[in-house]
């Protein structure tokens, strides 16, 4: 198998979306697998037009995620990027309620809370150390991605299941209300 062919995505019902995922291992750190299974998830991330892919949603149950971020209402972009072995910790009480889908959970949206800021601790596939503070959406993509990583989907978020719509529904009402209001979506 090349080692950039994209991987399977499991949806939910696969078990191991339901799993807490176990830390990688000291010795995994710089190995070909490591490397390898990096740039596949990647890959798979982009090829399924997401921002963000954990392991577990490829039937991986290890604590590692890949997400980047386009540029987009004055931000810059954030280049692909894997966290392996991270943790994500709240700053502050602020909460913000937005809309998000799932390449696990296709064809759906709901309206999410989250932390608007977080700090982040992880290492890189090679074991370097990481830390950095992310903000809006950004905390949005790395708190999404972190709760794969401990058996939690983004339906279990939701405080209202009344948002819960079909992609297409959201694309054609939902959206155009939300672009209308100047609100981001």
């Amino acid at each position: 198998m090349e080692a950039s062919e994209p991987l399977t995505i499991v949806r939910l019902g696969h078990p191991v979306l339901r799993e807490v995922a176990e830390p990688l291992p000291e010795d995994r750190f710089g190995s070909v697998w490591l490397v390898e299974f990096a740039e596949r998830l990647i890959r798979t991330m982009f090829e399924g037009q997401g921002v963000g892919l954990a392991a577990p949603q490829v039937a991986e149950s290890v604590r590692l995620f890949a997400y980047w971020l386009p540029g987009a209402d004055g931000e810059p972009e954030v280049e692909p990027t894997v966290l392996v072995n991270p943790t994500v910790r709240p700053i502050g009480e602020e909460v913000e309620s937005d809309w998000e889908g799932c390449l696990s959970i296709p064809g759906l949206r709901g309206v999410v809370p989250r932390a608007r800021r977080v700090k982040v601790k992880a290492r890189t596939v090679t074991g370097e150390p990481v830390s950095l503070t992310a903000n809006g959406f950004h905390a949005r993509v790395i708190q999404h991605e972190y709760d794969h990583l401990d058996g939690v989907v983004y339906l279990d978020r939701m405080e209202d299941m009344g948002s819960l719509v079909f992609e297409e529904e959201w694309e054609r009402y939902v959206l155009p209300r939300l672009q209308g209001n100047g609100e981001t979506s």
